[in-house]
């Protein structure tokens, strides 16, 4: 059974049903059930694609939060080959929130830098929920002039709600290792990718994704704060998060509008946590088209690429 969230209500009772005749079966030998489950089965599907056709941004907001969405780790273990973490940032400790280091796609040696919010309690509060500290962001840079100068392409998996706004990681210099982060990956002369597998938020997010090519999951979301904070921030009453995710334009098919994004990855049916295989499949392959577009082209011209494609951004509006 998934976790459901709670516009899937319809769903939940109709699969939850199913669960209980074949339990019913399982208990009783020789009582057939198939044809109602099967009638049952396609109610749950058809629900579930009707609600699916017209998610608001709130929802999708919710789905790309959903508990049981593939994390960063899940994209590292099925599309990188002799993945080799590497540690701390240098000059104050590790930060288990960005997973960073080196392997190789589809033969190709590559970095890969992104954030983990965890798979389980005790692992999400060792990972901070994916809210990185100035080490993990000083780490990542690390990384990206390590790529740059062996030439190793970088791929960057984005899920964070933002960077962690704590009084330690404030005194230790929270803007700069951001600032720092995002200027490492405009530098670089190699190409670089990334790819909004959740929550994209704020400059947490942007200080690993300001590549030459941004690619969104379908039900993912990418903004410059939460809805929650820009309903607080707005109207002083966080309550209003839904009409802020409305106002914000923070879905995956309002940025490909706006140029913020180079491309949407379909998810399947109910969210990316109903097939993982699938959808880390789909993501590969968008990763490895993208590659071979940018293969051979010097480091000027991939620079020169990623800093027009920031500057025209909003230019068009």
């Amino acid at each position: 059974m998934y976790s459901y969230l709670e516009f899937e209500k319809p769903v939940a009772d109709l699969e939850g049903k199913i669960q209980e005749l074949r339990a019913m079966s399982s208990e009783k030998d020789g009582v057939s059930i198939s044809d109602e489950v099967s009638r049952l089965e396609k109610r749950a599907s058809d629900a579930l694609r009707e609600i699916y056709s017209d998610l608001t941004p709130w929802q999708k907001t919710q789905v790309a939060r959903h508990p049981d969405r593939p994390h960063c780790l899940e994209y590292v273990k099925r599309l990188i080959e002799d993945f080799a973490p590497l540690a701390g940032d240098r000059s104050f400790g590790e930060d288990h929130a960005i997973i960073a280091g080196l392997g190789r796609f589809k033969g190709e040696a590559v970095a890969i830098i992104g954030q983990e919010k965890g798979a389980d309690t005790q692992d999400r509060i060792k990972r901070n929920f994916g809210m990185a500290r100035p080490e993990g962001y000083r780490k990542a840079v690390r990384i990206i002039e390590m790529a740059n100068r062996f030439g190793l392409p970088i791929i960057s998996l984005v899920d964070t709600a933002g960077a962690y706004p704590g009084i330690g990681a404030e005194e230790r210099g929270q803007a700069e290792a951001i600032a720092r982060s995002t200027d490492a990956c405009l530098a670089v002369g190699v190409p670089t990718i990334a790819v909004v597998i959740g929550e994209g938020g704020s400059g947490g997010a942007i200080a690993i994704a300001a590549a030459n090519k941004v690619f969104m999951l379908e039900h993912a979301i990418y903004s410059v704060i939460s809805p929650e904070g820009a309903a607080s921030i707005l109207w002083r009453d966080s309550a209003r998060a839904k009409e802020a995710a409305t106002a914000m334009k923070i879905t995956a098919q309002d940025l490909l509008k706006f140029g913020v994004i180079d491309g949407i990855i379909k998810e399947p049916m109910g969210g990316a946590h109903r097939a993982i295989d699938d959808v880390i499949t789909r993501t590969g392959e968008r990763i490895e088209a993208a590659l071979k577009d940018m293969a051979g082209q010097d480091a000027d011209t991939l620079r020169n690429a990623r800093r027009q494609k920031f500057l025209a951004i909003g230019r068009s509006l």
